[in-house]
């Protein structure tokens, strides 16, 4: 029997991560991956092909609506969908493929087929020519997500579809309602807006993006409907049904009354749950919490010896880059280094445009907690980068504790938000203060200036505004 010291189940940014970390630390590792490429569900079907989708599509439309203020105007614009999906392909391809090279480079084994937990330290491995089994002294789950499907309205992968086939029409759809204003629901309705779709988001909650500091959820939303996205907001869906072609999707509006509205295809974005259903994680008798994500104590580790939980399956809010700093915290911790992950700084990203990119407490979560704060905000059509890039919708909020100043919270809708964010990320790891920031020279003109700005303003002498 093949033996290591730590077999990972599961390829996404986690377990990869986590493979790649205990290789440099000089663990003999393995990972085991069902699927024919490595990278998961963020880089086949998620993150990086929706961000490449993003990107296009907004060429696209800035092509079509925003170029002329440049003084530049196209004679003709011309959408090349699959030029465009090709492009999308390659960069997936590209990066799959360099994760290939990495696991070679830091020695990991890989290994093709289905992960089973049979017990602590015992994995079958199931592909085409049957069943073997491995072992290790650690065994890390890393199985990720799946999306969440409404009990009545199963995916049908044509008409009623996941985020996975929402990345791979074959045409622009000319209505698409998308069920869910989260991440996923705003980016895809966004992309096939762009490309002419009528796009119409339902949601549960009063407003979208309902994780945000709730004035930036509001900025956010007046803007995309700017761009002509249509919002069902604090609505029930009830049903659906596929006639012909079309699908009408029917629901509860926020006055109670029944309302409908036909599409060519439905998304199913209400979220995704824990993978725990694969890799015979119940079967093995590993202990799960609330939702069915896997119990694991402060070390990454389950009820079992030697079997540890990271990414989507635990706690946290379900990120590809959470999973890869709890990969990395659980490699060290396994070749005996210290290793931790600091939940209250990990960033959140809309990749829309504008973006909206936040870490830490809300207004609304200070005041739940009763913490008293001071904030500062700061527009961007008041910044000059801004204005040079024709992109000056929304603002930023720097959330600081009133007495001691400590940054407890930043939240920003504008132009490279997902960038800017860092900067405050990274005050927050070392327990910064808005002072910080403030007094922190920033080149000009950039938009990190806006940073800045919101900063200083918490005691109310921002220079700008």
């Amino acid at each position: 029997m093949e033996t290591y010291d730590v077999i990972i189940i599961g390829a996404g940014p986690g377990g990869y991560v986590c493979a790649i970390r205990a290789g440099q630390l000089g663990l003999k590792a393995a990972l085991v991956e069902k699927d024919s490429a490595l990278g998961g569900t963020c880089l086949n079907v998620g993150c990086i092909p929706s961000k490449a989708l993003l990107e296009s599509s907004e060429l696209f439309h800035q092509a079509r609506h925003g170029l002329s203020v440049h003084g530049i105007e196209p004679a003709s614009v011309k959408l090349n969908l699959p030029q465009m999906m090709a492009r999308k392909g390659s960069i997936v391809k590209e990066l799959t493929d360099g994760i290939a090279l990495l696991m070679k480079k830091n020695k990991v084994t890989v290994i093709k087929g289905t992960g089973i937990l049979k017990a602590p330290g015992r994995v079958a491995v199931q592909d085409a020519e049957g069943e073997r089994e491995i072992a290790a002294k650690a065994v890390v789950l890393a199985t990720g997500s799946v999306p969440v499907q409404l009990p009545f309205l199963p995916f049908d992968g044509v008409r009623v579809v996941t985020s996975t086939e929402a990345l791979a029409f074959d045409q622009v759809p000319q209505s698409l309602v998308v069920i869910g204003a989260g991440a996923i629901g705003l980016e895809m309705g966004s992309v096939w807006n762009r490309l002419g779709a009528k796009v119409t988001v339902i949601e549960l909650l009063p407003r979208v993006a309902p994780f945000a500091d709730a004035q930036m959820s509001t900025l956010l939303e007046r803007a995309l409907k700017a761009q002509g996205m249509v919002f069902k907001l604090n609505c029930k869906v009830s049903g659906a049904a596929a006639e012909g072609e079309k699908v009408t999707v029917n629901f509860q509006n926020d006055k109670g009354e029944a309302e409908s509205v036909a599409c060519d295809r439905l998304l199913v974005a209400v979220g995704r749950k824990p993978n725990s259903i694969a890799a015979g994680i119940r079967e093995a008798g590993v202990e799960l919490a609330e939702a069915g994500r896997v119990k694991v104590d402060g070390r990454f580790q389950t009820n079992l010896p030697g079997v540890y939980a990271i990414g989507d399956l635990i706690r946290g809010p379900m990120l590809a880059h959470k999973a890869m700093e709890e990969g990395v915290a659980l490699a060290e911790i396994l070749a005996g280094k210290p290793g931790h992950v600091n939940y209250d700084a990990v960033p959140n990203v809309v990749y829309t445009h504008p973006e909206l990119a936040c870490a830490g407490l809300t207004e609304e979560q200070c005041k739940e907690q009763g913490i008293p704060v001071r904030t500062g905000k700061f527009y961007f059509k008041a910044n000059g980068r801004a204005k040079s890039l024709g992109s000056e919708e929304g603002m930023t909020k720097v959330i600081a504790h009133a007495e001691t100043d400590k940054l407890l919270g930043v939240h920003i809708v504008g132009p490279r938000a997902s960038d800017m964010i860092a900067e405050a990320v990274a005050v927050m790891e070392f327990g910064g203060s808005a002072e910080d920031i403030g007094r922190t020279c920033h080149a000009h003109p950039t938009l990190s200036e806006v940073l800045k700005e919101a900063a200083l303003n918490v005691d109310k002498r921002a220079i700008h505004g």
